[in-house]
C-alpha cells in the first residue's frame, strides 16, 4: 500500500543547504544563513498537518519513505524509512535525517541523502524565493 502527501513550498535567497546529516522543509517565512539544513520555507505542512493515514503507514515497522523535491523541472529523489518511534508533534518542521534519531519535527530517519548532497542545479533555484517548491512524501508499508 502507497499513501501519498503533497507539500508546497518556496526557495529563500538565504538557503545553503551543506548540512551533512539532515534536510529540512518549513511553514517559517525567516531563514537566516544558521539554518543551513533548511531547503525551502513557507510549506503548506508541518508534521502535525499530515494525515492521520500517512502518520500510521510512516510509522510502520518496514516503511519506506520516497521524498521528491522539485524546482521546475529539476528533481531529487531521497529514500528514507520511517520508525514505530515517529511522533509528528511539531507544528512547522519537517526533518528528515540520515541517522535514526527521532523527535517532534522526524518526518523520516535512514535517509540517503542530507542537504549537502543535493544537485547544486537544485540549490541555485531554491535560492530564488520566488520558486515554487512541490515536495511529494510517499510511504510505502
Amino acid at each position: 500500500m502507497k499513501i501519498t502527501e503533497l507539500v508546497d513550498a518556496f526557495g529563500h535567497e538565504n538557503i545553503l543547504s551543506t548540512h551533512k546529516t539532515t534536510f529540512e522543509i518549513t511553514k517559517e517565512t525567516h531563514l537566516t544563513k544558521r539554518g543551513n539544513c533548511i531547503i525551502a520555507v513557507k510549506a503548506t505542512k508541518g508534521a502535525t498537518d499530515l494525515s492521520k493515514e500517512f502518520k500510521r503507514a510512516a510509522r510502520k515497522e518496514n516503511a519506506k519513505m520516497t521524498i521528491t523535491i522539485e524546482a521546475d523541472a529539476v528533481k531529487e529523489v531521497v529514500n528514507a524509512q520511517g520508525s514505530p518511534h515517529l511522533l509528528f508533534t511539531h507544528s512547522t518542521d519537517l526533518v528528515i535525517r540520515k541517522s535514526d534519531f527521532v523527535c517532534g519535527r522526524t518526518l523520516a530517519v535512514k535517509a540517503d541523502k542530507a542537504s549537502c548532497d543535493f544537485s547544486r542545479q537544485l540549490i541555485e533555484k531554491l535560492k530564488d524565493s520566488s520558486q515554487r517548491v512541490r515536495i511529494t512524501l510517499s510511504v510505502d508499508y
